[in-house]
C-alpha cells in the first residue's frame, strides 16, 4: 500500500500537484498509509482534525446531523479528493463526519506539513484555494436542489451522478452500491418513502434492482424528470 508521493498519480487530481518534488519528498516520508474497513469512520462532525486525508481507493460519504437527529449525506468524496482541508486551515472543529461506503485506502498527512507548505508555496495556496471554492459551489449546487426540487427529481439526479461519476458494472447495475438509507439520506427523505419511489421507477421501467443493486434503464427519461421536465 506504500507509495511515494512524488510518484503518485493520485495526486494530479488535487491540490498537491502544486508541489515541488523536495516539498512532495516532505509530505512523504510524514504521510501513514491507512486502510479503512466499509462503515468505518474516518473522522466525525465536531472533531478536531491533526491532518487531512487523501483518498487512494474508495468512496466515503460526507455527512451531517440535523438536530433532530436526522443524517443528511451532503457528498460522496470520489479517488484524489482531499478530506479534512477546511478544518485544518480554519483550525476549527470539522462540519461534516466521513464514514467509508466501501473498502477504502487513504493518506494521511499531517497539519504541520499542511500548513508549513501553505505559508512556503503560493501555488499550492493557490489550489486550496481553488478546490474550497469548488466544495462551496457545490454546497450551493445542494442547498437549491434540496430547496427547489422534489424528492423524486432528487432521486432521480442521484441515480444519474452514480452513473456519470462511477460507472456501471458488466451487468448494467450502477457500480457503488448504496444502502436505500444512504439513498433516502442523499435526496432528503424517510427510508420508507425512498422505497416507495425506487419501487415506483421500477415499475415505470426507468430502473432495475437486484437486492441492494439498482440499475439504469431510461437514463433519458431519468434526466428529463431531474430537470423537471
Amino acid at each position: 500500500m506504500e507509495s511515494r508521493c512524488e510518484n503518485c498519480i493520485i495526486r494530479q487530481f488535487n491540490s498537491l500537484r502544486a508541489l515541488s518534488k523536495e516539498e512532495l519528498q516532505k509530505v512523504s516520508s510524514s504521510k501513514v498509509s491507512r486502510k479503512v474497513k466499509k462503515g468505518d469512520a474516518l473522522f466525525v462532525e465536531g472533531q478536531k482534525l491533526d491532518g487531512v486525508f487523501c483518498v487512494r481507493n474508495g468512496v466515503s460519504k460526507l455527512s451531517k446531523l440535523s438536530s433532530n437527529g436526522k443524517e443528511q449525506i451532503v457528498k460522496l468524496t470520489n479517488r484524489g479528493e482531499i478530506m479534512g482541508q477546511r478544518s485544518v486551515i480554519a483550525e476549527d472543529c470539522t462540519n461534516l463526519s466521513a464514514t467509508a461506503i466501501n473498502d477504502m485506502e487513504v493518506c494521511f498527512i499531517p497539519k504541520e506539513i499542511i500548513t508549513n507548505t501553505l505559508n512556503t508555496n503560493p501555488y499550492f495556496s493557490l489550489e486550496v484555494l481553488r478546490h474550497m471554492a469548488h466544495d462551496l459551489k457545490e454546497a450551493d449546487d445542494v442547498i437549491v436542489n434540496m430547496s427547489q426540487k422534489t424528492v423524486k427529481q432528487r432521486l432521480a439526479e442521484a441515480f444519474i451522478y452514480l452513473k456519470k461519476n462511477y460507472g456501471e458494472d458488466e451487468d448494467g447495475f450502477l457500480s457503488l452500491t448504496l444502502s436505500r438509507d444512504d439513498y433516502a439520506n442523499i435526496v432528503g427523505a424517510a427510508t420508507e418513502s425512498l422505497i416507495r419511489m425506487i419501487s415506483d421507477f421500477k415499475k415505470k421501467g426507468y430502473i432495475k434492482t437486484e437486492g441492494k443493486k439498482v440499475g439504469i434503464l431510461m437514463e433519458f427519461t431519468l434526466q428529463e424528470l431531474a430537470d423537471g421536465f
